[in-house]
């Protein structure tokens, strides 16, 4: 190669990356982006019952003793009321200080050192007889009723479904706006999933069940659906002139 074709290609060399840096970057392609939102309600298929089983003694071992043989009459009790064995298990189990109680004189009261809470969870398939098994319980000396709620067996199935409903939420908006805008929906480029959970209404029913003790049957009404919600984000690109 002669030296002046040489520096020439040499210069363009040099060059070329220079003009790569100053290219102008390719036209972004413009999209439209959509959150949807889906319900669906399915009939619950079981009620749970959380119930305590509350003893204080002096030591640890000894409330967690008692507590044990309180136990086992609670269950032969919810036994006893149809209920199987493998239908009812532990929550939660604790054993600690007992709280300090001041007496009406401002005085601290005496009491046991040892608290220990037994939570049992108790799944109940007849929905109609709910009212009256919490009020079988509550003729118990031995538990106290905590909370009540309702549930799927199959907990997928109302968050899949309100997935899907979510979906079609979000391409219906889409469609809308393209077509309000003159465009046309093209390829879907993103979907960002969202929440998807189920929205029972909690009520609080510690009151109702203190003041019906000793009922044979507790007013609760199951709820007639359990309500599932979820969110979903979809990207499209957006194609033809507005």
């Amino acid at each position: 190669m002669r030296p002046a074709v040489a520096a020439v290609f040499l210069a363009l060399s040099l060059a070329a990356p220079a003009l790569a840096q100053n290219a102008a970057p390719a036209p972004r392609q413009p999209t439209i982006s959509v959150m949807g939102s889906g319900e669906v309600e399915l009939k619950p298929d079981f009620a749970r019952i959380h119930v305590t089983v509350a003893t204080q003694a002096e030591t640890v071992a000894q409330a967690s003793a008692a507590n044990n043989a309180a136990t086992e009459r609670v269950l032969a009790r919810i036994q006893g009321l149809g209920i199987k064995r493998e239908d009812i298990r532990t929550a939660n189990f604790q054993v600690f200080q007992t709280p300090p109680q001041i007496g009406p004189d401002g005085k601290e009261l005496k009491a046991p050192k040892f608290s220990a809470h037994h939570r049992l969870q108790i799944t109940t398939r007849d929905l109609d007889g709910v009212g009256k098994l919490a009020g079988e319980i509550l003729a118990s000396g031995d538990m106290t009723f905590q909370s009540i709620s309702f549930g799927l067996d199959r907990q997928e199935e109302g968050a899949d479904k309100a997935r899907e409903a979510a979906v079609r939420d979000a391409k219906r908006q889409a469609e809308v706006y393209a077509k309000a805008a003159g465009v046309s929906l093209g390829r879907l480029l993103e979907i960002r999933d969202g929440s998807a959970q189920p929205f029972e209404p909690q009520a609080d029913m510690r009151m109702p069940m203190a003041m019906a003790k000793g009922a044979e049957s507790v007013p609760i009404v199951p709820p007639a659906t359990i309500r599932y919600g979820a969110n979903v984000q979809l990207v499209w690109e957006m194609t033809g002139q507005p």
